[in-house]
């Protein structure tokens, strides 16, 4: 973790310093080297949040966009007494989960209804294969007539099986903690995967990385690009979403109508 308790302030990691954990108010002890960042650890190495993972570079950057207000918050279920800590959670009550480590369905899904109204960004520079394997897959995305959006038939040909049955948004981060020059290069951006419906597909949306922290700051999220679906006539219309307007989708031959939904023919 990155703060701890002393003389009720939240403070970082400092050589020799002790602290209390803000989760269970245990003895922590500041764990500074070259080899990780600057972080507390509980004298018995057990930590109290069974969702805890060893924080990265990749992590401490991406909670750097945000103020030290909104990192590393307690959260507690009244109902179920369970207790959290969130690497983010802004003003607005939105929580943000940075995920490097493989996670299971199992956790997956509990830390999803216990934040409730949450995203997760995904580094997508720990395994090789999962860059490359969205590069192969976007080829065979369905295009609508808006550039940046993309229905996705078969998330497995482009994404982590992990993530593909996930209820909420999943952001994924191809570029890491890596410097990229060319500003054409596709791993500038973030590629939010949203959750199929019972009316279309799963979408790819993809974002702007600066927009994206700006509107998770600000508070307009939910307005600028979670986005509403209805039937409409043989397809699917976009209805609304400041980012995100009257997308229409194209079909082509490589489609067939199928139970009232058009699904893409698999190449064989």
């Amino acid at each position: 973790m990155r703060f701890a308790i002393v003389d009720n302030k939240r403070i970082e990691a400092a050589p020799k310093a002790q602290a209390l954990c803000p989760g269970c108010l245990q003895p922590v002890i500041a764990k500074c080297g070259l080899q990780r960042v600057n972080h507390w650890a509980h004298l018995n190495n057990k930590n109290c949040d069974t969702w805890w993972e060893p924080e990265t570079l990749w992590h401490r950057s991406w909670k750097n966009n945000y103020s030290t207000e909104c990192m590393e918050i307690v959260l507690f279920d009244e109902i179920t007494k369970e207790k959290h800590i969130a690497d983010v959670r802004t003003v607005d009550g939105l929580v943000l989960e940075f995920q490097h480590s493989s996670i299971n369905s199992t956790e997956r899904i509990a830390r999803e209804k216990f934040y409730n109204s949450m995203l997760w960004i995904v580094d997508g520079t720990r395994l090789k294969r999962d860059y490359s394997r969205f590069l192969k897959g976007r080829t065979d995305l369905e295009k609508t007539n808006n550039p940046a959006i993309f229905h996705v038939h078969f998330p497995d040909e482009c994404f982590p099986s992990s993530w593909i049955a996930s209820a909420v948004p999943v952001i994924f981060d191809f570029k890491g903690n890596e410097t990229i020059r060319d500003p054409n290069d596709l791993r500038n951006h973030l590629y939010c995967l949203l959750p199929k419906t019972e009316w279309r597909p799963a979408m790819l949306i993809t974002l702007s990385r600066e927009k994206f922290i700006e509107s998770t700051i600000n508070g307009k999220w939910l307005s600028n690009f979670v986005i509403r679906f209805d039937k409409l006539n043989q397809g699917q219309q976009l209805l609304q979403g400041q980012f995100i307007q009257n997308s229409v989708i194209r079909r082509s031959p490589q489609y067939y109508l199928h139970k009232g939904r058009w699904v893409r023919r698999r190449r064989f």
